[in-house]
């Protein structure tokens, strides 16, 4: 699942960004420098959305919105590329990464630092599937400030997270995509959304470690108690996606 949007012409940008300007903002070293030599080609500042260029109100954590086009040489970019550009612009970024005629979109949840308002937090990067390059883009969510619209630009990336990791191995058919439905979209703020989609991540990699531990095992009687485990971990996997955020974590 993934949506790709038709960012307005009047927030263009179209500003190419020298790798060394990455560098400098975020301090890379030889292991990094190398990252971006192997695995990008160009980074593009491709659109600025704020209050001028698309007349939406700012909000308190979010006065912008850039948008990224990140020309790869594979399929495959490691994310502290991603995570380098991140701590070099001070505002939350869209991600477009673009591979001959192929096109993802990613992104992290973006936050000041609530000690260092100068300093910005990063979470971990939701990926949309590679669509071809031409693929029909939505217009933008109709929405009353910046704040919710970089919550709208999100959630699809969020529940992608969940849909992608356990739908076709678990055999949940479309339940974990049905579960973000609208109404929980509504009600559940994004943080707590992006929790529970890490919950479910570090549930689905327990239920996987104690497969590999099965098929390594020999002995009968630990595979009988091993598979019991494993059992249990799958129920608290479907309860996860049922549940869908914990009651605790709504305000996260």
């Amino acid at each position: 699942m993934s949506i790709f949007y038709e960012w307005p012409h009047s927030a263009a940008f179209g500003r190419v960004i020298p790798k060394s300007r990455i560098y400098e903002h975020a301090r890379a070293g030889a292991r990094l420098k190398e990252l971006f030599v192997r695995e990008v080609d160009q980074i593009i500042w491709s659109h600025k959305l704020a209050p001028e260029t698309i007349n939406l109100p700012a909000a308190n954590q979010v006065r912008e919105i850039q948008v990224f086009q990140v020309k790869v040489r594979s399929l495959e970019l490691d994310h502290d590329v991603l995570r380098a550009i991140d701590k070099a612009v001070p505002f939350p970024l869209l991600f477009e990464l673009l591979h001959d005629d192929r096109i993802r979109m990613v992104a992290a949840y973006k936050r000041p630092n609530e000690a260092d308002t100068a300093r910005w937090v990063v979470g971990n990067y939701f990926e949309g599937d590679w669509q071809p390059s031409d693929a029909v883009r939505a217009p933008l969510p109709v929405v009353l400030n910046m704040g919710a619209l970089y919550e709208q630009l999100l959630a699809p990336l969020v529940a992608a997270r969940v849909h992608d990791a356990v739908g076709s191995t678990y055999g949940f058919g479309e339940a974990p995509q049905a579960h973000f439905t609208r109404d929980y979209e509504a009600t559940i703020p994004l943080l707590a959304r992006i929790a529970h989609a890490d919950q479910v991540r570090r549930q689905l990699r327990k239920v996987e470690q104690i497969e590999m531990r099965l098929k390594r095992e020999k002995q009968f009687n630990r595979r009988v108690a091993i598979n019991a485990e494993l059992r249990v971990a799958k129920q608290e996997l479907q309860q996860l996606m049922a549940g869908r955020a914990r009651p605790d974590e709504k305000n996260g």
